[in-house]
């Protein structure tokens, strides 16, 4: 896959100085640079290397003003950065665009497969599934009976899907997740635990992003529910009836309880814990390692475990770092008392 600046200047609206005809074939960054690869400057701090990089072209604002010559092929955009995005993108896709079934995918005669599909080698796709058209299941994915997955879905190596789950249209589920598993739901008596058997699902509305090795299980009854839009880090656990709405974002290490309910717009930071039954309400904006134990205001910040409003925590944080200040001096008016 080779390009010249000139058509990189025309896919990005911009201008060429230096040879219009260098090629490149792969991307770096620009203090690494090397021949035949495409950079960005966007940030001024790293305006230095350009000078001395061996990258073919380099991306740059068409405002960005250098001291001195350079020895590379210049494209400028009126954004680098998202110049730089768009190539990233292009690459990208050109280099996921897979299609056709491997001999080696087990696939069942009741499938219904849209147009463009990839099934890579080692994949098993059960009974009454329905896929999509531009479908890519990469090797060593499992997909049960009766799962339906929309357009331009991607599903990395080794992602699994249990029965009658739903994948809508643009996601992208990373290796090693799995959509479906059971709830942790038992009936407890003296003679033990009985478990309550699972018999909902899971749906993904469109432009769902999950990533790797996370476990997303299905309800109860009905179902355990990712709204459009929905943004997931690595290594997170959403239990049974859960519901994530629009647009929300959540890093990784997040786990959230049973039958939550999670608005639109929310922003999670790392290792966020919740517990189950409750409302996070639009908007809401958890601190890395904090743990919510009561429904949440809409636009809110919280932090800490249990957690409460930034605003009480920061100031109660003063508090908490002269705790043995404030002890010696109790202790010492006790003893003068």
């Amino acid at each position: 896959m080779q390009f010249t600046a000139t058509q990189i200047a025309q896919l990005l609206q911009g201008t060429v100085e230096g040879d219009a005809n260098a090629t490149v074939s792969k991307l770096s960054k620009i203090e690494e640079g090397g021949a035949g690869s495409l950079s960005f400057l966007a940030n001024p701090a790293y305006t230095q290397y350009v000078y001395d990089t061996t990258a073919s072209v380099v991306i740059i604002g068409k405002d960005h003003e250098l001291t001195g010559p350079v020895k590379t092929t210049l494209v400028r955009v009126a954004d680098a950065q998202g110049a730089f995005a768009k190539v990233l993108e292009l690459y990208n896709t050109i280099k996921l665009d897979k299609k056709g079934r491997s001999p080696q995918a087990a696939i069942s005669e009741s499938t219904k497969m849209g147009a463009d599909c990839y099934v890579g080698a080692l994949a098993f796709i059960g009974e009454n599934v329905t896929l999509g058209n531009n479908v890519k299941i990469y090797p060593q994915c499992y997909v049960g009976d009766n799962v339906t997955i929309g357009d331009n879905t991607t599903l990395f190596a080794g992602v699994k899907i249990y029965s009658d789950c739903v994948v809508g249209k643009n996601c992208i589920i990373h290796s090693g997740t799995v959509l479906g598993s059971d709830g942790f739901r038992f009936a407890t008596d003296p003679d033990g635990g009985q478990k309550i058997p699972q018999i909902g699902n899971v749906v993904l509305e469109d432009d769902v992003e999950i990533g790797a090795n996370c476990a997303i299980d299905r309800a109860t009854l009905g179902s355990t529910i990712l709204r459009k839009g929905v943004k997931f880090d690595n290594l997170i656990h959403i239990a049974h009836n859960v519901e994530v709405g629009e647009n929300t974002y959540y890093a990784a290490g997040g786990v959230v309880a049973g039958s939550t309910k999670i608005g639109k717009n929310c922003m999670f930071s790392g290792q966020v814990g919740i517990i189950g039954h409750l409302k996070i309400a639009d908007g809401t904006i958890i601190a890395a390692q904090s743990g919510i134990s009561k429904n949440t205001k809409a636009g809110q910040g919280y932090m800490g475990s249990p957690a409460f409003e930034v605003q009480k925590y920061r100031k109660s944080y003063i508090h908490f770092r002269n705790l043995d200040k404030l002890v010696e001096r109790i202790e010492k008016l006790e003893s003068e008392g």
